[in-house]
C-alpha cells in the first residue's frame, strides 16, 4: 500500500457501512490508520468528529474537517485519487444508476435485517423475511442488468455498487444462520450467488468483511442497547 499515514478512519469492524471505506482504500492502495470506536460507549473523538450523527464512520484527513457518511466518504476518495481503481462509473447515466441502486440498498433493503432482529412475532418476521427474499431477486435483476455478463457490477472489474452490497454479505451470512433462511442461492438468485463467493475472495475485500465471532459481539450489543421490541 502507498504510505498515507494522514488518512485516519473512525470505525468498527462489524459495520458494513465501515467495511466500504476500508474496502475502497485498500482497492485505491491507501495506507490508513484505523481508530476502533466503542459504539457502546462512544468516545470524544467520534462525538466531536461526527456531532451531527454520531455514528461511525468517518474519515479523517490530515487538517481537513471530518467528513462522515460511508457514500460521501467513498466519492471523496474517488475525486482525490481518480487515477487508481475509479470506483464510481464516468458516464453520468451509469453514475445515476448506480446510486439509486445504493440508495435502495441502504434506505429499502438492509433495514429489513434489523428490522428482523427487532419484531418478535413469528408471523412478522415471516413476513420480513419474506421482504427480504424480495429483495434480493431485485438485486438479481439489477445484477444481471448492470454487470452486462460480466464478473461485477461494475464489469469487468470492482465498482461502486461491488462495494456497497459487497460488504453486507458477513451479515447476509450470519442472518441466514441465524433466522434459518436463504438470502441468497442459487435457485433465486443464481448470478448474484456466483457473484457473492467472487467478491467475498477479493484480496481487497478478503481480510475485511467481519467473522461470526465479531458479528455475534456486535449482534448482541444491539440486544442490550437497541432491545427487540415488546410482543
Amino acid at each position: 500500500m502507498g504510505k498515507n499515514s494522514d488518512i485516519k478512519l473512525i470505525g468498527t469492524a462489524a459495520s458494513p457501512f465501515v467495511n466500504r471505506v476500508q474496502f475502497v482504500l485498500n482497492l485505491k492502495s491507501i495506507e490508513y490508520e484505523f481508530i476502533d470506536e466503542n459504539l457502546a460507549c462512544k468516545s470524544e473523538l467520534l462525538l466531536t468528529s461526527n456531532p451531527v450523527y454520531k455514528k461511525v464512520p468517518v474519515l479523517l484527513h490530515a487538517n481537513k474537517p471530518p467528513l462522515p457518511e460511508s457514500p460521501i466518504i467513498i466519492e471523496y476518495l474517488d475525486e482525490i485519487y481518480p487515477d487508481i481503481h475509479p470506483i464510481l462509473p464516468s458516464d453520468p447515466l451509469a453514475r445515476a444508476n448506480n446510486r439509486f441502486w445504493a440508495n435502495y440498498i441502504d434506505t429499502k433493503f438492509f433495514p429489513l435485517f434489523e428490522e428482523l432482529r427487532r419484531t418478535p412475532g413469528k408471523e412478522e418476521k415471516e413476513n420480513i423475511k419474506k421482504q427480504i427474499i424480495e429483495g434480493s431477486e431485485l438485486l438479481e435483476e439489477a445484477f444481471v442488468k448492470l454487470s452486462n455478463g460480466k464478473a461485477y457490477f461494475g464489469g469487468d472489474d470492482v465498482g461502486y455498487l461491488d462495494v456497497v452490497l459487497g460488504c453486507f454479505l458477513g451479515w447476509t451470512k450470519f442472518i441466514e444462520k441465524h433466522n434459518e433462511f436463504k438470502i441468497i442461492d442459487e435457485a433465486r438468485t443464481p448470478k448474484l450467488l456466483e457473484w457473492s463467493d467472487r467478491i467475498c475472495s477479493h484480496e481487497a475485500l478478503k481480510d475485511v468483511i467481519p467473522g461470526g465471532e465479531t458479528l455475534m459481539s456486535f449482534y448482541m450489543m444491539l440486544q442490550i442497547h437497541k432491545p427487540p421490541k415488546a410482543a
